[in-house]
């Protein structure tokens, strides 16, 4: 099978890595002429995914390379503000997954809302599931979700990706798999912070692994909830892109969102964060547009409330807390 994968990040090398392992013929597009003849002479990817060496199989090019329009599959791995650009590339019925988390900042549009705008022909899935690309890349065993309303695609996935160390899981849900993964990333910051403020010796009171549960539980209600407005299935949220990943997420210590609310806790400010990070953290970009949608649909969303209001500088850590335990009592069942 022929393979393009668009975008030399972490998740996009680490999947044409397992591909090109895989013995398929993969081509890994990068975002200028420059960095792939870097990526092609080190055969590594120091700057995303330092260690993880490419096959000898794997090819690295601009992603105008002759490989765009010969694919059997595409594999987008930019960020959420690139897909509706990369997606305008592709030849009008071609194959497609995508790797990118969370709504479109300003049409607070999901990625297979972007997909219909673009290119209505275009044959779209979305890959997610509980997983960091540094353990990918290393052949770690993972299980993700390939999810699409076209099941030969879904398949074709399982086809180009499914080993004994990378388990692919078909669903027919994508809009479900989708809301998960926007919303996991803006959870795990909210949990980063909890667990940040319960490292501080500072607080007498400070909340601990009983918050840090309630945190997820209720987090994966608020998923549920955007979710169910949105046309997904419930069952999604109990599985790899729903609760499985936000645990990941919210956990996980190579977790970019979780190190942001790690971070945050300890009193840095969010420039200063992200700075030092070096990577996206889509969880604060696409904070404010799952809250915006959410309110546009009636749902409420109080945790993701909370954690906006913190990025804006409206809330402080602690305040965010008070917040939260502060809201009156009402039955667990209750709307979720």
């Amino acid at each position: 099978m022929q393979i393009q994968v668009v975008g030399a990040g972490a998740w996009g090398t680490a999947l044409a890595i397992q591909a090109a392992q895989a013995g398929h013929a993969v081509t890994l597009c990068a975002r200028s002429a420059e960095v792939a003849q870097r990526l092609a002479a080190e055969r590594v990817n120091t700057a995303y995914l330092p260690g993880a060496a490419f096959p000898a199989s794997l090819v690295v090019a601009h992603d105008a390379g002759p490989a765009l329009a010969s694919a059997d599959l595409h594999i987008i791995g930019t960020p959420m503000a690139g897909l509706r650009e990369a997606l305008r590339r592709l030849p009008a019925a071609a194959s497609v997954f995508w790797l990118c988390k969370g709504f479109e900042a300003g049409t607070g549009r999901l990625g297979h809302e972007i997909a219909r705008e673009v290119g209505p022909q275009l044959r779209v899935g979305v890959l997610s599931g509980p997983s960091f690309a540094q353990e990918v890349a290393a052949g770690r065993p993972t299980a993700l979700v390939a999810a699409s309303r076209d099941e030969d695609l879904a398949q074709l996935a399982v086809s180009a990706l499914h080993s004994e160390r990378l388990r692919i899981y078909t669903s027919g849900d994508p809009v479900g798999v989708e809301v998960g993964g926007a919303v996991k990333n803006v959870l795990a910051i909210a949990v980063g912070i909890c667990d940040g403020l319960g490292q501080r010796a500072d607080a007498p009171l400070a909340p601990g692994l009983n918050a840090r549960a309630a945190l997820i539980t209720r987090g994966l209600a608020e998923m549920m909830r955007l979710g169910l407005a949105l046309g997904a299935q419930p069952d999604t949220f109990m599985g790899l892109s729903g609760l499985g990943d936000l645990v990941l997420t919210a956990t996980g210590d190579l977790s970019r969102n979780r190190r942001v609310g790690l971070a945050l806790a300890q009193g840095r400010s969010l420039p200063e964060v992200l700075a030092d990070l070096g990577h996206v953290a889509e969880g604060v970009y696409s904070a404010p547009t799952v809250l915006a949608r959410a309110k546009a649909l009636g749902v409420e969303m109080p945790i993701t409330a909370a954690v906006v209001a913190l990025l804006d500088g409206r809330l402080t850590p602690w305040a965010a807390v008070e917040q939260l335990m502060g809201r009156d009592a009402r039955a667990e069942s209750e709307r979720l």
